[in-house]
């Protein structure tokens, strides 16, 4: 049987919204890797109470368990005298993890205090696991062949600590269960338009070979799962995937790992063109997702964001009388948007996008979530209307996957 295992994020700041939790996410990948499968995610108080009662029912339940938080040094942090009262065991300084964090100190060019020092009063009967990035040390304990670790909250000392210490001991520990995953990466169709399509070869698959739909915002991810990764197994996988890819290959962009932006970028840098934005509604968006693949400079010109008309007209050209027609947000200005941002910035594909994000500023023939985009290359100057909803933050998100899919599907006509 494969290792179980259970992760708990400890604090009162992810239940209450303000902190986003992702360490799970992050934790239960790195354990996925190694064939230790998460069977619950927990979010829990910071409490006496709920610390003991979700140890002990972890504990029970499962070979390994996983805390994150309430290790700070303040007195709302109530991991480590938790994990002293559970385990029936004191508090000893540890001179190791002591000098460790007076390392960090001094490199920070800062001074210690008894505060500070506490931070090294490790229980007496865990080992510590060194925090290279922080002061809170990482805590092991182990007994009747269960694992439990708590870890900093903080997302980069977690990470460092897992990758350093804790996945080589438990990988070493347990028997690995090899999860075989392929991914398959669809842009512009829905999660029930998509299953239509493929229900016939989906019912076709072997029953030790599982499909899950994942969709997320304007995209919908194919998961082929199995056990064991033979070349047997990986060649079986592949077939089935080539068997599905003629019926939705216009919607596939990547497999795996790559998003969609990371497949843009390969796109443009194959065919050896620059690309050039102009974005208003979306704010820098498109720009930030562009340039958050490494090498984007090799096929990413730059951008500029026009959010006013002034600036549209100074910086690229729209005609006023464009925009006083037909409005800002309309065919003829992305139009001109997309075209000329690839003229004055030299590029070899522009895009323009200009769109009603809201809440206000919408009216009856453009309403909030209006958005038109433009696309623009040497042989082409083309324009597509979107209607999203009426949440900002949605809307500028669904433009941008847009505004990438329609870079993806004018590449593949040329």
């Amino acid at each position: 049987m494969p290792a179980k295992a259970i992760l708990i994020s400890i604090g009162d700041e992810i239940l209450y919204g303000q902190t986003l939790d992702t360490n799970s996410h992050w934790i239960a990948g790195a354990l996925d890797s190694l064939g230790i499968r998460v069977s619950k995610k927990l979010t829990i108080a910071d409490t006496r109470e709920d610390i003991l009662y979700y140890l002990k029912e972890s504990e029970d339940q499962a070979d390994v368990v996983l805390l994150t938080g309430g290790l700070g040094p303040t007195s709302d942090d109530l991991t480590k005298p938790c994990l002293v009262e559970y385990f029936g065991t004191q508090l000893e300084r540890n001179e190791e993890m002591l000098e460790n964090i007076r390392r960090l100190f001094k490199k920070a060019g800062r001074e210690m205090s008894e505060v500070h020092e506490q931070q090294a009063d490790m229980p007496a009967n865990c080992t510590p696991v060194a925090n290279n990035m922080g002061t809170a040390p990482g805590m092991w304990f182990e007994r009747n062949g269960k694992v439990i670790v708590s870890m900093p909250g903080v997302p980069y000392e977690m990470r460092k600590m897992m990758e350093e210490t804790v996945l080589p001991k438990l990988s070493s520990m347990f028997i690995k269960d090899s999860i075989y995953h392929r991914m398959i990466r669809t842009i512009g169709i829905g999660e029930s338009a998509l299953a239509e399509i493929i229900k016939d070869w989906e019912k076709s698959l072997p029953p030790h070979i599982k499909l899950a739909y994942l969709p997320t915002m304007g995209s919908v991810k194919l998961r082929l799962t199995t056990s064991g990764e033979s070349e047997q197994t990986k060649k079986e996988v592949q077939n089935k995937i080539d068997e599905v890819l003629p019926l939705i290959n216009k919607y596939v962009y990547g497999f795996d790992d790559e998003e969609i932006e990371e497949a843009i970028g390969r796109m443009l840098k194959t065919r050896n063109l620059k690309l050039a934005i102009a974005e208003s509604c979306t704010g820098g968006f498109l720009s930030h997702k562009i340039t958050s693949v490494a090498g984007s400079s090799e096929w990413y010109s730059g951008a500029l964001v026009p959010y006013s008309n002034q600036l549209k007209n100074e910086q690229l050209k729209v005609d006023n009388k464009i925009m006083e027609e037909h409005g800002a947000v309309s065919e003829p200005v992305v139009l001109a948007l997309a075209k000329n941002i690839r003229e004055v910035f030299k590029a070899d594909v522009g895009v323009g996008i200009s769109g009603v994000a809201g809440p206000g500023g919408g009216s009856k023939e453009k309403p909030v979530g209006t958005v038109w985009i433009g696309y623009s290359d040497e042989k082409k100057t083309v324009a597509k209307k979107f209607q999203f909803v009426r949440d900002r933050n949605i809307n500028i998100a669904y433009s941008v996957v847009a505004a990438l899919n329609m870079i993806r599907i004018n590449l593949d006509k040329d």
